[in-house]
């Protein structure tokens, strides 16, 4: 008999636990441990933030799904994984010993790396947490009162860019609608080098779409840019050069503002020699296994993957959500294997399909691989992608509530792009 834990559940997690359920030999046992019981889906949190939706929307219950799947589920935060000892230690001083680990943690939100960032005492609200959303939508509702400036965007060293442009675009929207869009200038401030590079040197043609979109609704936009503070109603912001300089300071004032962090490892998993590296993410290879540690594995934005090259202010490459699918289906195999005797030989395609959502149209992406160079690029701007969006969002809730594992963004590659070779990769 083998123990198998999955630390995390969410959105690589959960599925993590629900696929290798579909794997494990009848004596095996899946333990899932969480820290939260209840299951927020991500992507909708900027739909939260204007009041298009509402927690219980995209909130579900986990313990009767993985109860029904026969996985344990423990809802207890994690203090530190021991590897050399194959146990997790929990934050009572209670232990979980294992015989292979899943490490699906997500990040750490890293808001203290820059003074007055983040809604825990600071002066940015975020849409990284369904918490943080429900934050930014109380002071959403001040700004209709009494309209200024808006500041949206992503600091240095941020890896996850997708949302901050969906949520500029949503606010924009929302705006309008309350009619007080010409009461309200927005300026759009980002560490990457140019608009739509979004940690992956552009997709397509996304420089293009996204400078389109933000001249034709009025969008200011400063790039290559670092936040570095930020004050009651005013953020201050460096220009970086090329060449790493300084080029200018500027005080932007705002009265309401939403910055994504950059991310970290979590603190359980951080500091380990061999397991993680100096940002506390997880190291794998392309079994998403880690070198060290053979009966460890890691999926999802906990993994470590190197910056795509030199950027003047710092940019993560992201995890997006075709990607964590392929690295849990890939790991799910691979463990299977290992229990069968045999060794890991599946690898995650690592592809990125985007839906960016802006609140009346939005922006499609495929990228394969999602590191250039790539057999396929393409982007694609329209309504139908914000009808895609809420078509994905009542899918995967569907499909996290009854604890299937049908890969959602493979079949959308497949089904609504006709890209054969998506599927010939992952079985390779």
């Amino acid at each position: 008999m083998a123990h198998i834990v999955v630390l995390g559940a969410g959105l690589g997690g959960s599925i993590m636990a629900y696929e290798l359920a579909d794997q494990i030999r009848p004596e095996d046992k899946i333990t899932v441990i969480t820290r939260d019981t209840q299951y927020h889906f991500v992507p909708s949190n900027p739909w939260i933030a204007v009041g298009w939706r509402k927690r219980d929307d995209i909130t579900i219950d986990l313990a009767p799904t993985m109860a029904k799947k026969g996985i344990g589920f423990k809802t207890m935060a994690a203090e530190k994984v021991h590897p050399a000892e194959n146990r997790v230690e929990l934050v009572d001083g209670s232990s979980v010993s294992y015989d292979y680990l899943v490490i699906a943690t997500g990040p750490e939100l890293a808001f203290d790396e820059i003074p007055g960032l983040g809604p825990h005492g600071g002066h940015t609200q975020s849409v990284c947490h369904v918490d943080h959303a429900e934050a930014a939508r109380e002071v959403f509702e001040k700004l209709l009162k009494n309209p200024g400036p808006v500041i949206i965007g992503a600091v240095q060293g941020a890896s996850c860019y997708g949302p901050a442009y969906e949520f500029l675009f949503i606010l924009e929207t929302a705006l309008r609608r309350a009619k007080i869009r010409d009461k309200v200038p927005m300026t759009f401030v980002t560490s990457e080098p140019y608009v739509g590079h979004l940690g992956l040197d552009g997709v397509g043609d996304t420089k293009g779409l996204l400078e389109s979109e933000m001249r034709a609704k009025h969008i200011k936009w400063l790039t290559s840019t670092r936040v570095k503070q930020v004050e009651d109603g005013k953020m201050t912001v460096e220009e970086i050069a090329d060449d790493g300089s300084v080029k200018a300071e500027r005080e932007l004032p705002f009265a309401f503002s939403m910055m994504l962090p950059a991310f970290r490892g979590v603190k359980a998993v951080r500091d380990i020699e061999g397991l993680s590296n100096p940002r506390g993410f997880t190291i794998v290879d392309n079994h998403q296994q880690n070198p060290k540690y053979r009966n460890i594995f890691a999926i999802g934005v906990c993994v470590a993957i190197p910056p795509m090259g030199p950027t003047p202010v710092p940019c993560g490459v992201p995890k997006t959500g075709f990607m964590i699918e392929s690295m849990v289906t890939a790991t799910a195999q691979n463990i299977g294997n290992l229990l069968r005797g045999k060794e890991p030989d599946q690898v995650g395609t690592w592809n990125a399909v985007c839906l960016a959502d802006f609140g009346d149209s939005g922006v499609a992406f495929v990228a394969q691989p999602q590191i250039p160079p790539r057999n396929v690029n393409w982007s694609s701007t329209g309504k139908w992608v914000h009808l895609a969006k809420v078509g994905f969002e009542k899918y995967f809730i569907r499909k996290i509530r009854k604890g299937t594992s049908e890969p959602f963004y493979e079949k959308l590659a497949m089904n609504a792009l006709g890209i054969d070779k998506l599927k010939e990769v992952k079985k390779g």
